[in-house]
C-alpha cells in the first residue's frame, strides 16, 4: 500500500526558489558587476571629488555620500532589479508557466525576497568597505546603532521591494521595464538627499515630495547610523527622527503591499 508524502510547505517551496533565483541572478555577470558596482564607482568618483570637511566635524562630504548610497544601493536592488527581473519574468512566460505547476504563488515572491534580502546585504557591505578602507569612514561601535542599521535595512527593503513587484505592472515589455524602473527611482535619489548635501540645499518643495517617498527616510536612518549626531543640524527637522523613520517606512510596507495585491499581473498586458 503506497503513502502519499505530504506536499511541502510554501516556505520549503519558498526557499528552494530564492536557491534557483540566487544562480541565476549571479549567473549573468554582467547584471551582477553592473549591480554592486555602480553605487560603489559613484561614492569613489564623489568621495573623491568633495573631500571638504564639514565645520570642524570631523566628518567629510565621502562619509555623508555613504550613508545615502547605501541607502540608494538598497532600494537600486529591491526597487529597480526586482522590477526588472518580474517583468522580464512576466515578458518570457515564466510566471505563466509557474502558475500552471503545483507551487503556491508566495513562494515565488519569497523566492525573489530572498534574493533581494541577499544582494541588499552585500550591496551594504561592499559599500561600508569602500567608505572604510578609501575615506576613513568609521564604523559605530555601539549596539544600539547597528540595531538602528538592522530596522532600517529591513524596512526599507521590504518598502522598496514590494513597491517594486507593484511597478513590475507599469512596464507592457522586459525592454521599458528598466525605463520604468529607473526613471523615478533617479529622480527620487536628487530630491532625497542622495546626491546633494546637505539635504536642506534643496527647494522645500522638492524636500516635501521627497519626503513622500521611503528613500529618503532610508537615507536618514542610515546617516543616523554612520554619521555622529553633531550632524542633525544638516537634517530639515534637526533631528534623526527615528520614530518618523519607521512610521513611514512601516507605512509604505502596508501601501505596497496593498498595491500588489490590487495590481499584480501574471500575464504580459499583449497576452490578455
Amino acid at each position: 500500500m503506497s503513502t502519499m508524502l505530504p506536499a511541502p510547505s510554501t516556505w520549503r517551496l519558498g526557499l528552494a526558489r530564492g536557491g534557483v533565483e540566487l544562480k541565476c541572478f549571479f549567473r549573468e555577470r554582467d547584471a551582477v558587476i553592473f549591480t554592486f558596482t555602480l553605487p560603489a564607482v559613484l561614492l569613489v568618483l564623489l568621495g573623491s571629488i568633495f573631500t571638504d570637511e564639514l565645520r570642524d566635524t570631523g566628518v567629510t562630504a565621502s562619509h555623508i555620500f555613504t550613508a545615502g548610497l547605501i541607502a540608494g544601493g538598497v532600494a537600486s536592488t529591491s526597487f529597480v532589479n526586482l522590477g526588472v527581473g518580474i517583468a522580464a519574468d512576466r515578458n518570457d512566460g515564466t510566471l505563466r508557466r509557474l502558475r500552471s505547476v503545483p507551487m503556491p504563488p508566495a513562494a515565488y515572491f519569497v523566492g525573489k525576497v530572498i534574493l533581494v534580502l541577499v544582494a541588499s546585504l552585500a550591496e551594504v557591505v561592499l559599500l561600508l568597505a569602500v567608505g572604510a578602507l578609501m575615506f576613513d569612514l568609521s564604523l559605530p561601535t555601539e549596539p544600539a546603532r547597528w540595531l538602528t542599521c538592522a530596522w532600517v535595512f529591513v524596512l526599507g527593503v521590504t518598502a522598496c521591494a514590494l513597491l517594486g513587484i507593484a511597478a513590475s505592472s507599469l512596464a507592457s515589455s522586459s525592454r521599458g521595464a528598466g525605463a520604468v524602473m529607473n526613471l523615478p527611482f533617479l529622480v527620487l535619489q536628487f530630491i532625497s538627499g542622495i546626491f546633494v548635501i546637505p539635504i536642506t540645499h534643496l527647494p522645500d518643495v522638492l524636500v516635501q515630495i521627497g519626503s513622500v517617498f521611503p528613500l529618503k527616510w532610508m537615507a536618514q536612518g542610515f546617516r543616523s547610523v554612520f554619521l555622529p549626531d553633531v550632524l542633525t543640524e544638516q537634517e530639515p527637522a534637526g533631528a534623526w527622527e527615528h520614530g518618523r523613520v519607521a512610521l513611514v517606512l512601516a507605512a509604505w510596507c502596508i501601501g505596497g503591499l496593498v498595491l500588489c495585491l490590487t495590481t499584480f499581473r501574471w500575464r504580459n498586458r499583449r497576452a490578455g
